[in-house]
């Protein structure tokens, strides 16, 4: 306001740029100059010019003017960013789990429900994925044997559980130990990472004693169906006992095995505005950004 009194040296051609009387322009400067304690203006010189104490105001408005207008135009593209489509990857519908609910929750409180595409992955292309842009982000569980150019947030630590046949002798436990379960058949799959298969298993065990393999599956309706017919157990995380549900299965806590990090898998690179809202949405519900062991 007062700046553009300044450039163009004339109250009336500056309220005709400002949109506003030359009167009340004129009172506002006088306003701004009572706060001050100083006079701004040279009102005797033809055109307009400001006084010293006004020069010296004058840079550091110009200033502030240029910063308003910086962060007016980074909220804007901000607000651009958020009109895309974030594709967030999870393993299995059952995958997603109450947990990683409350992580979508959280993020459509923070941008449009219609920018967030979910996309279903299999089970071995879960880093992949984001690695290629398939998707933008995935919600991962471990482990992961190529890390290189992913960032990941964890989300939360699940405990483990074993999946049983209701008629296995270990079926009606409150819990079990991993011991218990040496010479059981545990199911795998040729299709992920041996990796992956082996640290299920936790292959190799304690006790020392050698795992055993049975069926291979592909997808979470097999697994409970190989369970189910008593040709393999499976230790999981502890979402598909919350998220699954086969009359022939029971799960039961692994009382001394490591939990299981969900997190949260983005490109390193990306900070897009939709990716950074996913981040800060996985912080909010009290995560950490770190290198997990399996890593």
């Amino acid at each position: 306001m007062w700046a553009t009194v300044v450039d163009e040296g004339h109250f009336g051609r500056a309220a005709q740029r400002l949109y506003v009387s030359a009167p009340s322009l004129s009172q506002q400067v006088r306003k701004l100059e009572r706060t001050l304690g100083v006079e701004l203006i040279d009102r005797s010189a033809h055109p307009l010019r400001p006084t010293e104490a006004g020069r010296r105001f004058l840079v550091e408005a110009r200033e502030a003017l240029a910063a308003s207008d910086r962060a007016v135009s980074a909220v804007a593209a901000y607000q651009r960013g958020l009109t895309g489509c974030l594709r967030l990857g999870f393993m299995t519908a059952a995958a997603a789990g109450p947990h990683s609910r409350r992580l979508l929750d959280e993020l459509h409180r923070r941008i449009p429900t219609s920018s967030i595409r979910l996309v279903e992955l299999p089970w071995p292309q879960q880093a992949s994925a984001v690695r290629s842009g398939h998707v933008d982000a995935a919600l991962v569980r471990p482990p992961i044997a190529d890390t290189t150019g992913l960032r990941f947030d964890v989300v939360l630590h699940e405990p483990r559980v074993v999946a049983l046949p209701v008629a296995h002798r270990l079926a009606g436990r409150a819990t079990v130990s991993l011991a218990e379960l040496d010479g059981e058949p545990h199911v795998t799959d040729d299709e992920a990472d041996e990796q992956w298969v082996r640290w299920w298993a936790c292959d190799p065990r304690p006790s020392g004693v050698p795992v055993r393999y049975g069926p291979s599956v592909h997808t979470m309706d097999e697994l409970l169906e190989v369970v189910a017919a008593g040709l393999a157990i499976s230790i999981t995380g502890g979402f598909v006992s919350h998220s699954r549900w086969h009359p022939d299965v029971v799960f039961v806590p692994v009382m001394d095995v490591e939990p299981c990090p969900l997190s949260l898998f983005t490109r390193s690179s990306d900070d897009s505005a939709l990716v950074t809202a996913l981040r800060r949405a996985a912080h909010a519900i009290g995560t950490e950004s770190v290198t997990p062991e399996w890593a």
